[in-house]
């Protein structure tokens, strides 16, 4: 297989199973996977906080769109801001309560979405390896 044709499976796969997971948790809480993705790398750090910046990198957006999601998140009382002690041109994004309760109970149905959509993948014979090759990581 080229590596052409192996991104492209790859890519294939990532589309099919964001979509799975976008529509469940939009369906069943309210959450872009954008927007689950956020509160899961903020609860996973120590004090539940990161830089707006650091968020950016963590999930794969720019700074302006990250900066729209935090107000979304912010709106539905699921983060708040923090400024920076240090530096008062920088401003963090912080998990609530709400917010990580909202995270554990979307959590169980993102992973639930992720193995069915990995395992419908897999039974593709245009699929399997690409599916085998990120269970295996």
């Amino acid at each position: 297989m080229t590596d052409e044709l192996g991104w492209s499976r790859v890519v294939t796969l990532h589309g099919r199973v964001e979509q799975e997971l976008a529509k469940a948790l939009q369906r069943q809480h309210g959450l872009g996977l954008s927007e689950y993705r956020a509160l899961a790398q903020l609860a996973a750090t120590e004090c539940g906080e990161l830089r707006i910046q650091e968020l950016a990198d963590a999930i794969g957006l720019n700074q302006s769109s990250v900066s729209r999601l935090v107000a979304r998140l912010e709106e539905a009382g699921l983060t708040r801001r923090d400024l920076c002690a240090d530096d008062r041109r920088g401003v963090y994004s912080v998990i609530t309560d709400a917010g990580r309760k909202r995270l554990a109970t979307a959590a169980p149905v993102y992973t639930e979405v992720l193995t069915q959509a990995l395992d419908r993948a897999a039974a593709d014979a245009e699929l399997g390896g690409a599916v085998r090759a990120v269970r295996a990581l």
